[in-house]
C-alpha cells in the first residue's frame, strides 16, 4: 500500500485566455450524482461577469476577422486534443452525471463529434444563408451572415459536457465570442473543457467560462449593455422570463430555452443561425464598352 497523498485539482475559472479565482474568493462544493463531495468549484460574481464580458469583446475583432477555413481549423484542433484527453472525460462526466462509464464514453465522443461538426460548417453557412437576391433594376443586391458579437450562453444544467458543447460550438464556429455560464450542479466538465480550450488555437477571451449560481451570474449578463445576444439554453421558465425582460432592454437577441431530449441527435442549424446577422449590399451593375454588355 502507498502512503503518498493524492494531488487533488484546483479548479478556476477561464477569462481572457487565464485561470483566475474568482474575484470574491468565494467557492461551492461540487458533489457528484450520489451526493459524494467531488471539489470545490469557483462561485462567479457579477463583477467576474463583466471581466469576461471585457474580454469577449476585446476578442471579438480578431475572431469575427479571421477567415472562416481557419476557425475551422481551430475548431477541429479543439476536438483532436479532447480526444487525446478522452479518460479525464468520460470519468468527470460519469461522475457529474450519475452515469455508467459506457454511457458517460457515449456522451464524450459524441461531443468530440460535435466540434468536428461544427468546425466542418464554419465555411459553408454562409453559402446556406447568404446569396445573390433577384430585384427589379441594374444592381447586385447580396446577402451576407456576421456574427451578432458577444453571446452570454446558459450552459444547459442536465447535460454537463455534451449539452454545453452543442450550445457554445456553434456561437463560436460563426464568429462569435462567448461568455459561458456552466451548468450550476455540475461545472466540473466545463472548467475542464476550458483547460483543452486554452491549449487548442482558440484565441484568448473567444471563449470564457465561469462557474457558480446561474440566477446570480445571469442577470447582470442579460443586462449588460455590451452583450449583443443571449441563449437561455440552461434557464427554469422564471429566471428565462426575467433574464427576457432584462436583456430587451438593449435589444438583444434572446434564444429562449428548448426542450431537448437527445444531446446526441443531429443539430441542425437553429443555434448557427440564431446569432448570426444579414448583411446586405447593393451595387449598381456596369458596362463593358462600345457594345453596352453589363456584368
Amino acid at each position: 500500500m502507498s502512503d503518498r497523498l493524492s494531488v487533488l485539482k484546483t479548479y478556476k475559472l477561464y477569462v481572457g485566455g487565464k485561470f483566475p479565482r474568482s474575484e470574491s474568493g468565494r467557492v461551492y462544493e461540487v458533489t457528484d450524482a450520489k451526493g459524494k463531495w467531488l471539489a470545490n468549484a469557483p462561485l462567479s460574481s457579477r463583477k467576474d461577469a463583466r471581466d469576461a464580458v471585457v474580454a469577449a469583446r476585446k476578442a471579438f475583432g480578431g475572431w469575427s476577422g479571421a477567415t472562416a477555413y481557419n476557425r475551422g481549423q481551430v475548431l477541429y484542433r479543439v476536438a483532436e486534443m479532447l480526444e487525446g484527453r478522452r479518460t479525464q472525460f468520460v470519468h468527470e462526466v460519469a461522475e457529474a452525471e450519475g452515469l455508467s462509464k459506457s454511457k458517460a464514453a457515449e456522451q464524450v465522443d459524441a461531443a468530440v463529434d460535435r466540434w468536428v461538426w461544427y468546425a466542418g460548417w464554419t465555411d459553408k453557412i454562409a453559402q446556406v444563408v447568404g446569396g445573390g437576391n433577384p430585384v427589379a433594376g441594374p444592381f447586385f443586391n447580396l446577402s451576407s451572415p456576421e456574427p451578432t458579437g458577444v453571446v452570454a450562453v446558459l450552459a444547459p444544467q442536465e447535460s454537463s459536457f455534451l449539452g454545453l458543447v452543442s450550445v457554445l460550438a456553434p456561437v463560436i464556429a460563426t464568429g462569435n465570442t462567448a461568455v459561458v455560464v456552466a451548468s450550476e450542479r455540475s461545472p466540473l466538465p466545463a472548467l475542464s473543457l476550458a483547460e483543452v480550450l486554452a491549449t487548442s488555437d482558440v484565441p484568448g477571451g473567444v471563449v470564457n467560462v465561469l462557474s457558480g449560481r446561474t440566477a446570480e451570474i445571469a442577470p447582470s449578463l442579460a443586462s449588460h449593455q455590451d452583450v449583443n445576444a443571449i441563449d437561455l439554453a440552461g434557464a427554469d421558465e422564471v429566471l428565462a422570463k426575467e433574464l427576457e425582460i432584462a436583456a430587451a432592454d438593449n435589444l438583444k437577441r434572446v434564444l429562449r430555452p428548448q426542450a431537448v431530449d437527445n444531446w446526441s441527435d443531429t443539430p441542425g442549424l437553429d443555434r448557427m443561425t440564431a446569432f448570426l446577422e444579414t448583411k446586405t449590399v447593393w451595387h449598381p451593375t456596369g458596362s463593358l464598352g462600345a457594345s453596352g454588355s453589363s456584368y
